[in-house]
């Protein structure tokens, strides 16, 4: 059974459920990942309630259905892994003044397509899609794809950006669009700490 530990390692720092997601792999700021935080179907489901895509009951359905349906599980969490493939290509790319390619994109308007057919509108002041009544095992992964759409959309795409430390990616919605850190937490103090010590190095060696 999954702790909420394997799920809560990397902070939601992305500023946007799609980015949340892409962020569950880490690593330097180039080249491959190093450390993933999903490596089976339960710890998607406990990412989803984690990153508030999922009720605690959600999840709790959503466990019981991939006992009895391992392989449908298995099938949900390869498209899972496929998903974040496709939303790291294209997010990444946006953070470096590039297009996504066609072929992401018209998956990506594919997996939108299943998410809403699957989706209902209510009303909370106003009316939107959600995902209450859907009990399949891809469930996770409806608002995840909603978010990457509603980004590429509707956000400021010049605001998503990658972490000068890590390679974690971020909507960054400071004023003067100056932010330049996952979180000064992590990476910022890192860096702040990095340039201490080469100034007490420097210092030393006059």
């Amino acid at each position: 059974m999954e702790t909420p530990e394997d799920v809560t390692r990397m902070r939601l720092v992305g500023g946007n459920l799609a980015l949340d997601f892409v962020n569950t792999r880490s690593g330097p700021p180039a080249g491959a990942p190093d450390d993933d935080t999903l490596t089976s179907y339960s710890d998607l489901v406990a990412w989803g309630v984690y990153a508030g895509a999922l009720t605690p009951a959600q999840a709790a359905a959503l466990r019981r259905g991939s006992r009895d349906d391992p392989g449908g599980a298995e099938a949900a969490f390869g498209q899972a892994l496929r998903i974040r493939d496709d939303l790291d290509e294209a997010f990444r790319a946006l953070a470096t003044g590039r297009d996504p390619s066609a072929s992401v994109l018209a998956r990506l308007r594919d997996d939108e397509a299943d998410a809403l057919r699957h989706a209902r509108l209510e009303r909370d002041l106003t009316y939107g899609w959600t995902w209450h009544a859907d009990g399949t095992l891809a469930r996770p992964l409806r608002p995840v794809v909603h978010a990457a759409v509603g980004l590429l959309t509707t956000g400021q795409l010049d605001r998503i950006k990658g972490c000068g430390g890590c390679r974690f990616l971020f909507y960054d919605e400071s004023k003067n669009r100056s932010r330049r850190w996952c979180s000064m937490d992590d990476c910022g103090t890192a860096e702040k700490i990095r340039r201490y010590v080469t100034a007490r190095r420097s210092r030393a060696a006059r």
